[in-house]
């Protein structure tokens, strides 16, 4: 029976081997020094920004929800988010700012950012990351609202296709009380200001 281990290598191995074939592909010799350990280091580096796949976000929150008797809103600004286009496989660099409103429970400040992690370590585009940080958030808390702003840079739109450098690219999710509530949802964004 094979370890977990075992399967990682495995996979490791099946990612070089393709990384292997592009740079055959585009006419580059893979056994010239600078690239004889780049297929590995590729899938290797794949792997890690592909974790979320792996993860369940349920899971990061479970032993981090406290009773609480705060019912005034909680924001985290500026949580730095790394991501992989699902279009192009380029980066998407930017921050999520969440905010909740606590009903009798509160989660570990540390876990948001993880439940961004999972969401973000996958091939993604940011209108559906940022729906479903805002879902997850709102399942795991039971919150009476949850607003989620994404504001990133796409290596897709920059580096390729429009060349533009100067497009930040924004999206928002309000659930519950944050799309209600023209007040909260105001609260929230003045807040991220």
């Amino acid at each position: 029976m094979k370890t977990k281990s075992d399967l990682d290598n495995e996979v490791t191995q099946k990612i070089s081997d393709l990384y292997h074939q592009l740079i055959v592909a585009i006419n580059e010799d893979p056994k010239r020094e600078g690239l004889q350990k780049t297929p590995r280091r590729a899938a290797k580096a794949f792997q890690f920004l592909t974790q979320g796949y792996n993860l369940n976000p349920r899971d990061i929150a479970n032993e981090a929800l406290f009773t609480s008797d705060n019912s005034e809103m909680v924001v985290l600004k500026d949580i730095e988010l790394f991501s992989l286009c699902e279009h192009h496989l380029l980066p998407i660099i930017g921050r999520c700012h969440v905010g909740y409103l606590p009903k009798g429970k509160i989660i570990g400040l540390s876990k948001i950012p993880r439940i961004v992690d999972v969401f973000a370590r996958r091939l993604q585009v940011q209108e559906n990351l940022t729906m479903e940080i805002a879902e997850c958030v709102l399942e795991v808390t039971g919150a009476y609202g949850v607003g989620v702003v994404i504001e990133a840079e796409h290596l897709c739109m920059i580096a390729r296709g429009v060349e533009k450098t100067k497009v930040v690219v924004k999206t928002s999710s309000m659930l519950g009380l944050f799309r209600a509530s023209a007040k909260t949802r105001h609260e929230f964004l003045s807040l991220l200001k």
